[in-house]
């Protein structure tokens, strides 16, 4: 029975925070366990250079991420982990494919859009207040204005990472599923022209997944500068809690549950019979000093253990770059062999047998 391939990347512009740990990396770590399927997690370093032009922060995020994954108890010897520019087959289809993408299609990319919508909003609609058309923004301005190919393109570059290996499934959230439908697209187009060659893959969304509220109340984001590093000390892990914004209830008071961020991250890292148990101390009016304490010590009980074989992990490069090459050296002994079966498929091959 051949096994489904379920395909994750991590793009490495940042640090890993909680929000990341329970939305996609505790799963995907799981994930890696299961002996009947084959998971496929990259680096998805080409990825970064869209939106982060700071070499180092694309560098020491690579190093954080795959420090957290092993630290965390990634198996390797199930999963292929490696990093998508050690893998040069995917830069080559991200080509193919480009050939053969409509660029209708990449027009109707989300990222895309919002992009020229954000530049849109900035231009005036072309008239003084007499109604008289003047030579003012709409004439001069471009809606794709400071928008990078890399941007525009992006989607290409993603079905390539998820066609190379040919996965059967890809974990994403709700708005990464276009992607999915994109490369489903790309690869239908592909096949009809040169022959069948690509499964056509698909979207797997965990309408249970838990996205975390940061420590303004906002989703937890590096955008929103709001996240908590998963693997911070433990003095600054308490500061950070401290931080997480509460309404003015006084201790005594009985405090909603409901849009409580202390309340959701907790029920992240607790089993259902301590959910209750705070769900009633809530309701008896626990002070909010008290309930940052209690979620502290429970999330620093629970990541101590990981925290210190991250830190080891930080001190020796060398080994994480060892697991990066072996990840490598087993997802191009399937990439390239199928990149030659491309090249043929698409007319690039020597003009003589050898």
């Amino acid at each position: 029975m051949n096994k489904a391939i379920v395909l994750t990347g991590i793009t490495t512009t940042g640090t890993p925070h909680l929000g990341n740990y329970v939305g996609a990396i505790r799963p995907a770590i799981d994930a890696s366990k299961n002996a009947n399927v084959s998971p496929f997690y990259f680096l998805a370093d080409y990825h970064a250079l869209i939106k982060c032009q700071e070499p180092e922060r694309v560098r020491q995020s690579s190093l954080e991420i795959a420090a957290t994954w092993l630290a965390l108890g990634l198996d390797t010897s199930n999963a292929v982990f490696y990093r998508q520019s050690d893998v040069p087959e995917i830069m080559e289809l991200t080509w193919m494919l480009t050939c053969v993408t409509a660029k209708g299609l990449m027009n109707r990319a989300h990222a895309y859009k919002a992009a020229v919508a954000e530049n849109e909003e900035g231009v005036d609609d072309g008239m003084d207040s007499g109604g008289r058309a003047t030579h003012g923004a709409v004439a001069g301005n471009d809606p794709d204005k400071g928008i990078a190919m890399g941007l525009f393109s992006y989607p290409i570059l993603m079905a390539a990472d998820i066609l190379m290996f040919n996965a059967n499934k890809v974990p994403v959230g709700k708005d990464q599923i276009q992607h999915i439908e994109m490369a489903r697209d790309i690869a239908g187009r592909f096949n009809h022209i040169y022959g069948e060659h690509f499964v056509l893959p698909e979207a797997v969304v965990d309408e249970n997944g838990a996205t975390l509220a940061g420590l303004d109340g906002r989703k937890m984001s590096k955008s929103y500068n709001n996240t908590i590093p998963l693997f911070e000390p433990e003095k600054k892990l308490r500061k950070l809690i401290n931080k997480i914004k509460t309404n003015s209830l006084e201790p005594g008071e009985p405090k909603e549950t409901e849009g409580c961020t202390l309340f959701s991250i907790y029920q992240a890292f607790a089993t259902p019979a301590e959910v209750d148990d705070i769900r009633r101390r809530y309701a008896e009016g626990i002070a909010w000093g008290e309930m940052k304490q209690v979620l502290f010590e429970h999330i620093n009980e629970q990541i101590t253990p990981a925290r210190e074989r991250y830190d080891a992990l930080m001190q020796a490069p060398e080994h994480i770059e060892e697991q990066l090459q072996e990840g490598a050296r087993k997802a191009r002994a399937v990439s390239a062999p199928f990149l030659k079966e491309l090249r043929k498929a698409v007319g690039i091959a020597p003009i003589t047998k050898a």
